[in-house]
């Protein structure tokens, strides 16, 4: 019988990291035109959360399922990239701003995938 080690999710910087891009993407789209809430900002929020909810979930399953989990949050983060994209395209963001959260984006992305070679 194997041993489940379980990760506490707080402790991990990819979900620390992940939570800091979480609250920034509520701080800009809190600026959005009402009418893109059911659009542009949904689809933002919807993939910031989903990014440390996903490692929170996977963190108290085995390895194996916690990878499977990691690469749903990694997913959610390559969808966050093009949504700033679409939201910088539409001048709802700065290019500062866009450069901001790529750059804590792109970080996720790296740390993601190697926590994910260690499990």
């Amino acid at each position: 019988m194997s041993i489940r080690k379980r990760h506490n999710h707080r402790n991990l910087k990819i979900w620390q990291l992940g939570t800091e891009i979480m609250k920034d993407v509520y701080d800009l789209t809190s600026t959005f035109p009402q009418k893109e809430d059911f659009r542009l900002t949904s689809q933002l929020t919807g993939c910031a959360v989903s990014m440390p909810s996903n490692i929170a979930e996977g963190s108290a399953r085995t390895d194996k399922a916690f990878s499977t989990f990691l690469d749903y949050s990694l997913g959610s983060s390559f969808e966050l990239g093009t949504q700033l994209i679409a939201a910088l395209h539409a001048k709802y963001i700065t290019e500062i701003q866009f450069e901001q959260l790529n750059n804590k984006n792109n970080e996720f992305q790296r740390m993601t995938i190697g926590f994910m070679g260690k499990l």
